[in-house]
């Protein structure tokens, strides 16, 4: 059986930051002007005030300092807070098209491939922006691949999950060269208004190339040596929005249609399942967790990642080991071990080992275990 490699990524950042110092000023100012005009019912007990927002706050609960979003208008304005991306004709590339084309173009040349010779794209993504035509199948016409595209959602687990159905297509036949893709455009899903939340997400896009090793000419590329994905239902991270919701308007708009969590809940749960799973596929491959050079994790919290690193390897460990990129770019879903591969492979060698993991809402977990070639 041939070997299946990645070879290639890609990376696409938004034009557009903010600072989380940009972002609790706005959210305060939204603050003051909710309790002035609730100021009747706070003071009879009706309505709990809202509590400020802050900088340290928000980095010691996350590690988050900074995050990309596509547009900023609107969502720093207290009277709108949401980015106000206008709707394009459907002759136009869509927003996520174009986030992607640009990722995947850098993939493309990383690998040292042209399009036409991808057979099947996969868009990967915790949202599409509409149900169909496919994302993929626009970039798919954009780019000029062969073959066939589709789009698949696992919140974010949905790029380690679209690696495995990679593999899984090379392997059974029905493709030869797979172009992945993660166009996460999460600004648009967050509740700006809701304290807990308002600071986690960011835009990106990125990219990766799957095909078999024999046909690789990339200068570098990693070997998948096995992949394992884990699902168990849970509402504790969740987004209601749907087109059902248009059939109910008395909650059309009303928070759950945007990202909520039970964050305690999450981190209680959802921890001793990535230990579980992982120990799992080590097992199940025969290695010992200080066999990797590098663990590309899930960029979502940076305390949960800690937990995951000291499990596998211990208290002291470099940031090398396990690099850390959500504290400029957020928390990216899909796509932020990706980023996290994208930025710390070069300095790989040939034999060395790395983890590239994801865990999210599903609940999902999906890892791989890559050696550079």
């Amino acid at each position: 059986m041939d070997s299946i490699v990645i070879s290639g990524s890609g990376l696409f950042t938004p034009p557009n930051g903010i600072s989380n110092e940009e972002l609790v000023a706005s959210y305060n100012a939204y603050v003051d002007q909710y309790n002035a005009e609730h100021a009747g019912e706070i003071a009879m007990g009706h309505l709990g005030a809202l509590a400020y927002s802050s900088s340290e706050f928000i980095e010691k609960a996350s590690g988050i300092k900074h995050r990309y979003v596509m547009v900023k208008d609107g969502i720093l304005d207290p009277e709108i807070m949401m980015p106000l991306i206008p709707e394009r004709s459907p002759e136009s590339l869509s927003l996520q098209a174009e986030m992607g084309l640009a990722a995947a173009r850098m993939a493309l040349e990383s690998a040292s491939l042209a399009a036409h010779e991808i057979d099947l794209v996969i868009v990967a993504c915790a949202y599409t922006q509409r149900a169909y035509p496919a994302i993929a199948i626009e970039i798919q016409r954009e780019l000029g691949c062969a073959g066939f595209a589709y789009d698949m959602q696992v919140a974010c687990s949905s790029a380690t999950f679209a690696l495995a159905a990679a593999r899984g297509a090379i392997l059974g036949g029905s493709a030869s060269r797979v172009l992945v893709i993660c166009p996460e455009i999460c600004s648009a899903q967050i509740n700006y208004r809701d304290r807990d939340s308002h600071f986690i997400f960011g835009d990106v896009a990125t990219a990766l190339v799957v095909e078999s090793a024999a046909q690789c000419r990339a200068p570098q590329a990693f070997e998948i040596l096995g992949h394992k994905c884990k699902t168990e239902f849970s509402g504790n991270i969740r987004s209601n929005f749907g087109f059902l919701n248009r059939c109910d308007p008395a909650s059309a708009h009303a928070p759950d249609k945007l990202f909520h969590q039970q964050g305690r809940k999450v981190f209680k749960e959802l921890l001793p399942m990535i230990y579980q799973h992982l120990d799992g596929q080590l097992d199940e491959l025969g290695l010992t967790a200080n066999a990797f050079k590098r663990l590309w994790l899930h960029q979502a919290n940076i305390n949960m990642n800690q937990f995951v690193v000291k499990k596998l390897l211990g208290e002291e460990v470099s940031p090398l080991t396990a690099p850390v990129v959500l504290d400029q770019y957020a928390n990216t879903a899909s796509a932020g071990s990706v980023i996290a591969f994208h930025k710390y492979r070069a300095d790989m060698q040939a034999g060395d080992l790395g983890l590239l993991c994801s865990f999210g809402a599903g609940y999902s977990i999906g890892s791989l275990v890559l050696k550079a070639i």
